[in-house]
């Protein structure tokens, strides 16, 4: 038993015991009422004890659809394709790794290489992933050189096999200038607009990767549907081809 619990049978037992006592006597009418008022306020607490505990407010699910402006990031496709498509992605995610080896393919192949998306990379490496945001750079510093897509492909399609020896063997197979590639991949530079991706992730609830924006295409950026994780081909279909109508 608790001690409110323990307080409140205490509270009902001097109560029951000045009723009896007072209905051993005459007690006037303003006495009787007295007992019932703290009888049921007696009540109360009892019953508010009895209540299961209150689940904390849950707070409000991700917008589905969301306003765009900044539609800047490693581009791959034709410009001026009428749908675009955001991915905000962690190299090291195995999520990403699933969406780049099981649909990434087609998606290319049916949307991208047909001129009807233009497909975007943003970064978002998750603090527990440990490698994340090194892949990150260097996809960037291999982008110096042209070979952006290639290594981000690489490294993302590896995702378990991540690791500094890994990246400079990805480098060398991809046959970069590695003094220059090693002088970006250990510097600062590409730190400032990683920041700025996972700031612009956040603005619009991004909270896991991969997590993807589709919509169409204007002078303003895009008003994105959300779709999140390593979804199948055919829904990442249903929604570009709803658009494409």
């Amino acid at each position: 038993m608790t001690m409110t619990t323990r307080a409140l049978v205490a509270m009902v037992a001097g109560t029951l015991a000045l009723a009896g006592s007072a209905s051993a006597q005459t007690i006037t009418t303003q006495q009787a009422d007295e007992i019932l008022k703290e009888l049921r306020a007696i009540r109360q607490s009892i019953d508010r004890l009895q209540l299961p505990p209150q689940a904390p407010p849950q707070p409000p699910p991700p917008r589905e659809k969301v306003q765009i402006a900044n539609v800047s990031g490693y581009m791959l496709g034709r410009p001026d394709a009428p749908l675009t498509m955001v991915e905000f992605t962690d190299l090291q995610c195995p999520f990403c790794n699933r969406f780049a080896t099981q649909t990434f393919d087609l998606l290319k192949r049916d949307y991208i290489d047909t001129g009807k998306v233009r497909f975007i990379s943003r970064d978002y490496p998750l603090d527990f992933h440990p490698q994340a945001k090194p892949a990150a750079v260097a996809a960037r510093c291999a982008g110096d050189q042209g070979k952006f897509w290639e290594m981000r492909l690489a490294l993302v399609k590896n995702a378990d096999k991540l690791s500094p020896p890994f990246i400079t063997q990805t480098a060398t197979g991809l046959k970069l200038d590695m003094k220059q590639f090693g002088a970006c991949a250990t510097g600062s530079q590409y730190d400032p607009a990683i920041q700025k991706d996972i700031a612009e992730a956040s603005s619009v609830d991004v909270s896991g990767t991969p997590t993807f924006f589709v919509g169409k295409t204007t002078a303003q950026g895009f008003e994105g549907f959300r779709i999140v994780g390593a979804q199948p081909y055919a829904v990442f279909q249903a929604r570009l081809d709803g658009l494409l109508k």
